[in-house]
């Protein structure tokens, strides 16, 4: 069921939260002053404020702790994108940059890119998109020829299989964090504690209904708001706080055959003994 929640679109969550904690509020004041349960409610009159700040507190912690968690996750995928797509970077800067024509690895790794943002970006069922896996395979396939460390150099080909294979990591990263989730048990504290909340606000003013009122009011609108935007920053890859594919995007933008610089001239291939 929160899994169910979690994946409505922005105004169904905001929605359901509101439903919940103004729907708690409206049938504790029904309960307290309209039901024929009022008198014997009313004989409890006398708890203290401080009664229910206990419970507010571990309220407050546990909506700190949901909150980072969802935070650290959104970092972490952010930070494996920017890996993969900073990576895929230095392949290209390599390829570029040695004696030895690498025109081939750039049309891989920009094929790998492309299959990424097309195929497997939207993932959801934490699966690596068979199309992208070829995609790295056949980069891979290219930046592992022996005619590289031959032409370039030993320390370029380790360079470029080094950048190649932390494209993977950041990749592998990125598919399990789409699919990672807070556990369903902190959603579930966190919303019954809220809920307890209201019924001590409930408590102390059993005599107050206006007063009551302005204070159920008061708690439901910060515990929507608060539990709303973290809901929305759930899943890292959807939704209105979504990471950005722009670094991947911009590994596309890269030239497949970058122009010289003005007076430079390409580097001589080594001297065979």
């Amino acid at each position: 069921m929160i899994r169910d929640w979690l994946d409505l679109p922005p105004f169904g969550t905001f929605a359901t939260l509101a439903l919940l904690y103004y729907g708690v509020a409206a049938m504790l004041i029904a309960l307290i002053f309209v039901s024929p349960l009022r008198g014997p409610i009313a004989k409890l009159q006398g708890v203290v404020a401080p009664f229910f700040s206990s419970v507010a507190v571990l309220f407050g912690l546990l909506t700190g702790f949901l909150g980072y968690d969802v935070t650290e996750r959104n970092r972490q995928a952010t930070r494996a994108v920017q890996t993969e797509a900073g990576e895929l970077q230095n392949v290209y800067t390599l390829s570029v940059a040695s004696v030895s024509d690498m025109h081939s690895i750039r049309i891989a790794l920009k094929d790998y890119a492309a299959s990424v943002l097309k195929n497997e970006w939207p993932t959801v069922n934490g699966v690596a998109a068979p199309r992208t896996s070829l995609a790295y395979d056949q980069m891979l396939t290219e930046i592992s020829s022996p005619a590289i460390t031959r032409d370039s150099g030993a320390a370029v080909h380790v360079a470029l299989l080094s950048s190649a294979v932390r494209v993977g990591t950041a990749r592998n990263t990125r598919i399990s964090l789409s699919i990672d989730r807070t556990s369903d048990l902190k959603w579930i504290s966190v919303l019954l504690l809220g809920v307890i909340i209201q019924l001590g606000i409930a408590l102390v003013h059993l005599d107050k209904p206006r007063a009551m009122a302005a204070a159920l009011t008061v708690f439901a609108t910060g515990a929507i708001v608060a539990l709303g935007l973290i809901a929305l920053q759930e899943d890292p890859f959807s939704g209105v706080f979504q990471v950005s594919a722009i670094p991947l995007e911009h590994v596309l933008s890269l030239p497949d055959t970058p122009e010289l610089p003005p007076n430079a001239t390409p580097a001589p291939p080594p001297q065979k003994p």
